[in-house]
């Protein structure tokens, strides 16, 4: 096994809080729906500690004024605790001063279970954009060394295809500078693909993930994969979407335990704050 030490992530939300089921869960009802989150808090925690690797968890605001314990027991096992925002809101539905707020009030949460003020961030559904960047301003005039917000893919929902896929430093408009670690994708035919985490960790086979993580491993780049909670619980409530987010929300869950596993007996995973210590001063800088 190598010595490079690559970044695994998990956003903590309820399965009720994704993007896909936004037209038929009101946030209105999150409260009466049961919670389900031990369910893949158990398995990943679990999964970490026999793995004997390291990750961060960036929590929602909602879940850790609620759920307390939970970011304890993150702490407690030596992870890595950051921001995932408070509402799982897209950054083009909040604006800058929303932002800073819902900032605001997940930092207290996050401190108020336990944990020291975060250093990083990611937003909803990778909503940090071009038409978005001004949330460098707030991330940087609130203290935040790292952000994780990017992806350098074609979505239509998100994402910045000529970005720097790896770790980059970029620059606010008052010139304070915060680090950026996209989630990682594998260069093809002049593109950026989609290989770190989430829906795509489920859609690939474990051996092509596995794959592109050597690939980048051997190039000496760090990977960064990303997971949630629900996504380790096959038994989670069906709504009734449309078939392609059906197919994209619940593709798999059953196999997303062992994958997980075979990776991280694979290579050596820790935190992003881990990777960017080893890593950051090695990088050139993005473009902004």
């Amino acid at each position: 096994m190598s010595d490079l030490l690559h970044a695994i992530s998990f956003d903590v939300e309820e399965f009720f809080h994704v993007a896909n089921l936004r037209g038929v869960v009101s946030e209105a009802d999150w409260e009466t729906i049961p919670s389900r989150i031990d369910v893949g808090m158990d398995a990943v925690l679990s999964c970490l500690d026999r793995t004997r690797s390291k990750a961060t968890f960036f929590f929602l605001g909602w879940v850790a004024e609620r759920r307390g314990d939970l970011v304890r027991r993150c702490l407690d096992a030596g992870h890595e605790v950051a921001s995932h925002g408070y509402e799982h809101l897209f950054l083009g539905d909040l604006g800058p001063e929303a932002l800073d707020e819902d900032l605001r009030k997940t930092e207290e949460a996050l401190q108020a279970a336990g944990a020291p003020r975060p250093v990083g961030f990611r937003a909803s559904t990778f909503t940090l954009t071009r038409e978005t960047w001004w949330a460098f301003d707030v991330l940087t005039r609130r203290g935040y060394r790292y952000d994780s917000s990017i992806h350098p893919v074609r979505h239509p929902t998100y994402g910045i295809p000529d970005f720097e896929p790896g770790i980059s430093e970029v620059e606010s408009t008052d010139g304070s500078k915060i680090l950026e670690f996209p989630v990682s994708t594998l260069p093809f035919l002049g593109r950026n693909w989609p290989m770190g985490g989430g829906g795509y960790f489920r859609l690939l086979p474990g051996a092509v993930t596995r794959a592109a993580v050597a690939s980048l491993e051997r190039r000496g780049r760090p990977a960064s994969i990303y997971l949630h909670p629900w996504e380790f619980d096959p038994d989670q409530p069906r709504y009734d979407v449309s078939a392609f987010k059906r197919f994209r929300h619940y593709l798999n869950l059953e196999r997303t335990l062992p994958r997980l596993e075979r990776l991280l007996s694979s290579f050596r995973f820790g935190s992003l704050a881990e990777v960017l210590e080893r890593h950051a001063p090695q990088q050139e800088s993005s473009p902004a």
